[in-house]
Parts: structure tokens; C-alpha cells; sequence
């Protein structure tokens, strides 16, 4: 007897349709093809126990599994579930109409347990697009894949409340998640204000401006100024995330594994601190089979950079092309996968090895030869990427223990003026202003022939390229929204040329 269950396959962050063909005939092998990988070949075992456990029989026959396309390869444990239920029902232990209105993924434990999947966002947004009625998972994925509207999402904790439901013994309640609501109760919930920071206020300013137009930055400055501090902070003052944006973050981070037990989206926006020993895999994505990296785990928030010049110097150049792009291709020789990569890199170094360079204690002792070498291990095509160079100074005694004369601003008082600022540029080109392509600062970053000069100038003292020359113009497109100028001003231009800290290093 023939009988067809369906699952899903992950590529790269997308799911495609896998059809689970099962045959059971006279004889007594047992075949399973369709490129199976041995997390797949071992689901024998455990649905062999499986099943002797709850009641049902391996069946004495010849058993035929292929799993389709054939040419694709299929991973992990997930494939558990859908497997057993076609094998049951091949052999006539089970009778279902069901099997073809449902797509059906699942690990098995030995008891008939499920265990929770990867991927199931990706799962169910395919189920949808094929046509199924619902999708049946482990309890623990349900939340996560109900947030697709228009699918009958069911989960299930053993393997039994699965046989029961598709033999329509039972009518289980299908899990139900209102998105929009779930967005609204859970939106910018972050445990950093700016307000805790002391002083720093041109730093608090600069990252403002970066918040409002998507500018990478490098922070500069002594060991205990406040660099992470700040850093941290910069999630707090972006603008809210969008639906679209908490889907495709909530789908990485399915895909990759790390989505928290029973959530079901993500609506803060990511902040990723990989430790500087990370390796060049672990920061865009790779494996035999290709797995997103910290900078897709960063789509549409903040990748953090901590000590830039002790990363491996392979380890950054790899970061050029998605910092232009905003996406990542990974290619092996079986497979290629393409993950998103849009995200904000802040990084931090210090002034030199010691990391006391220009501090009033006098503490530096390094000599030029060993700063210049220091500063050497960022390239200067990363640094052109970086719209901002800031010089973090250290704080003194007196500003933390009073604050700012004026007091320090909450991260919603500043995320109100991004948002106005990003609404701006929104409304004007349809992206941020870190986003514009050079036909679009050529028509939107218009300068007077005063600007023009004065931006010459600069490029002719410090040597800048074209890539900055254009970093320069968007940045100050940016200041311009936050002042709310339709024209970019020579104080809005000089503010952004000042961000350019590292260029004017000897």
C-alpha cells in the first residue's frame, strides 16, 4: 500500500515542499532514499521504538521511503514525525482522509514524545503558499508558526494526540496568535536607556543621527569610557519594527535554532555581540550545510563589533560585500544558500595598544610605529563602509556623579526624533538615507557651490575616496532631517565631515 505524508526542507531561510512517499510490500528490508542525510537514515531506530512503545508495530514488510525531489538534500530529526505517520498508515494501522490537507514535521523521542523543529515559521509560510489546510508540529513550534494567518496550525506534545487527531477522534483546539496584538504588547522592550549614560553627550548625538539614517559607526576612545554602554543602548532608539521585519527576523532565527522556547515572534529589534575569536563562518554563515551567520542573526537591528582590531583580519574582510549589499551567498560545492544581511555595524576599538592614547593620566607609552601597526589591521576599504569615526573621551569624576547639567534624555525622547528623521527619509526615497544609491545622492544630496567647496577641500586634505565622498553626502542628508532642513546646509555638511575621525589620522 502507497500512502503520501508532507514535510518541508530548509534552504538557506526559505522552506521548499518535501513529499514522503511510503510503500509497504511483501518482504522484509527496509529502503529509505531521496538523499537523506544519517540524522534521517536513523529515524528507523527511533520510530521502530517508537512505536513498540505506544502500542503500534513496526510492520514485518518490505518498506519503501523515498523522500521528494530526490535531488535535494534532507536534513535533521524533524522528518520523524511524518515518516511514522505515513509507515502506520501504509500498513493499515491507522486510517486517515487527512494526510493530504496537512504537511506534518516532528522529532520523535523514544517514548512517542515530539520534540520541537527548526524552521517552523519557514514550515508554515510554505504550507500556505502550497495550499495545505494546517500544519501539525511539536507543541513547542505552534506559537512560533501560528502567527501565519490563514493556516489551521495544530501542535502536539506525543505522537498518539497526532494518530488521534488524523483518524478524527479528536478535535483539538488549532493554535491561534494575534499578530498585530502581539506586536503592540511587545514592541521596544528593552532592558538599556540612554538615560543611565553620563555625559557623552556629542556621542549620544552622533549615535541620533546614526539611528536615524542606518550609519555604521567605530567608537574610539580608552578602556572604561562607555563604548558596549552605548552601544547597547542603540536598539532602544530605532525606529519600531515593521511586521515584515519581525517575520523575516523571527524566520532567521527559526532557521538558525535560537528562537526561544514558545515564542512566537520577534519584535525587538536583534543586537549581536560575537566574541572578537569568532571565525569567519561563525560571522557570515557557512557549514556543509549552510547556516545563517551573526550578521543574518543581525537582519534589521545591530551587530556589535567589540576590540574591531583583535577579529582576525580574513574575519572582517569578509564583512565588505554584505555591508554593501545587505545579503550574504554561501557556496559549496552541493549547494548554494543566499541569507539577509541588513544590519547596523557599531564597532569599537581603542586609541592604541594600551588603550590610553591621548589620555590627560599620561599612562601611554606606545610608540607611533606600534599605533600605526595597531590601527593597520582594519583596512581602509572597511573603514570607507563606516559612515562615522567618533572619539569616545573618558568621562569624568564630576559629570558621573551629577549627570549633565540639563539632565540625560530617555531613549524614547530621542527615538521620537529618529523616527521623525527616518519618516523623512522614508517619505522622500522610500529607504534610509545609509541605503541610497549614488543616483539617488546625486538627486537628493544636493549641495551649494559653498558645500562643494568646502567638502573638496576636505577631500583633498584627508585623501578621501568616492565611497566616503558619497558616506559623507548621506550623513549629511541625515542631519539635515533631524533639523528638519530640506537642504543640506554648510553646518550640516561640517558636522558630517567631523565623523570622519580616522581618515585624518596620520
Amino acid at each position: 500500500m502507497l500512502v503520501k505524508t508532507y514535510g518541508s526542507a530548509i534552504q538557506g531561510i526559505d522552506a521548499i515542499l518535501i513529499t514522503i512517499e511510503v510503500n509497504a510490500s511483501q518482504g522484509s528490508k527496509f529502503h529509505l532514499v531521496g538523499l537523506p542525510d544519517n540524522a534521517v537514515k536513523e529515524s528507523q531506530h527511533r520510530l521502530v521504538a517508537a512505536l513498540s512503545n505506544i502500542g503500534y508495530r513496526y510492520p514485518g514488510k518490505r518498506i519503501t521511503i523515498n523522500m521528494a525531489p530526490a535531488d535535494i538534500k534532507k536534513e535533521g530529526s524533524a522528518y520523524d514525525l511524518p515518516i511514522a505517520i505515513a509507515v502506520l498508515a501504509a500498513s493499515s494501522q491507522i486510517e486517515s482522509d487527512l494526510l493530504d490537507q496537512y504537511m506534518i514535521m516532528g522529532e520523535l523521542s523514544l517514548d512517542g514524545g515530539l520534540n520541537p523543529v527548526r524552521g517552523a515559521l519557514p514550515m508554515a509560510l510554505k504550507a500556505k503558499e502550497a495550499g495545505f489546510k494546517g500544519l501539525i508540529l511539536p507543541e513547542e513550534n505552534a506559537g512560533e508558526a501560528a502567527i501565519v494567518e490563514g493556516l489551521d496550525v495544530y501542535g502536539f506534545s506525543h505522537i498518539l494526540d497526532v494518530i488521534s487527531f488524523v483518524e478524527q477522534k479528536t478535535s483539538p483546539e488549532r493554535i491561534v496568535v494575534d499578530v498585530g496584538e502581539k506586536l503592540k504588547e511587545t514592541l521596544d522592550r528593552y532592558g538599556f536607556d540612554f538615560d543611565d549614560v553620563k555625559g557623552q553627550e556629542n556621542i549620544k548625538r552622533a549615535l541620533e543621527i546614526s539611528a536615524a539614517g542606518g550609519h555604521n559607526v567605530i567608537m574610539i576612545g580608552p578602556p572604561g569610557s562607555g563604548k558596549t554602554m552605548l552601544a547597547k543602548r542603540l536598539p532602544s532608539i530605532l525606529p519600531p519594527m515593521s511586521l515584515e521585519e519581525a517575520l523575516e527576523t523571527t524566520k532567521i532565527h527559526s532557521v538558525a535554532g535560537i528562537l526561544q522556547s514558545g515564542s512566537s515572534l520577534i519584535t525587538t529589534r536583534p543586537y549581536r555581540s560575537p566574541h572578537h575569536t569568532i571565525s569567519d563562518a561563525g560571522l557570515v554563515g557557512g557549514g556543509t550545510y549552510p547556516q545563517p551567520g551573526e550578521i543574518s542573526l543581525a537582519q534589521n537591528g545591530v551587530l556589535f563589533l567589540d576590540e574591531l582590531p583583535e577579529f582576525d583580519r580574513k574575519v572582517l574582510e569578509v564583512l565588505r560585500e554584505p555591508l554593501e549589499t545587505g545579503h550574504i551567498t554561501i557556496s559549496r560545492a552541493a549547494r548554494q544558500a543566499d541569507f539577509p544581511a541588513r544590519f547596523q555595524l557599531i564597532a569599537a576599538m581603542n586609541p592604541c595598544p594600551c588603550g590610553y592614547l591621548g589620555d590627560p593620566s599620561g599612562r601611554c607609552h606606545c610608540s607611533v610605529e606600534q599605533v600605526s601597526r595597531y590601527r593597520a589591521k582594519i583596512s581602509g576599504p572597511l573603514l570607507d563602509r563606516i559612515d562615522m569615526h567618533l572619539e569616545v573621551p573618558r568621562v569624568s569624576h564630576e559629570i558621573l556623579r551629577k549627570g549633565s547639567p540639563e539632565g540625560e534624555e530617555s531613549s524614547e525622547t530621542i527615538r521620537q526624533r529618529v523616527i521623525q528623521a527616518r519618516n523623512i527619509a522614508m517619505t522622500r526615497s522610500g529607504k534610509a538615507n545609509s541605503k541610497l544609491s549614488a543616483a539617488d545622492v546625486k538627486q537628493i544630496c544636493t549641495l551649494s557651490e559653498q558645500g562643494h567647496q568646502l567638502l573638496e577641500q576636505a577631500m583633498n586634505r584627508f585623501g578621501l575616496s568616492h565611497r566616503a565622498y558619497h558616506r559623507i553626502l548621506k550623513l549629511a542628508r541625515t542631519i539635515a532631517d533631524l533639523a528638519g532642513s530640506e537642504q543640506i546646509e554648510i553646518p550640516h555638511l561640517s558636522e558630517a565631515i567631523g565623523y570622519r575621525k580616522l581618515d585624518r589620522q596620520p
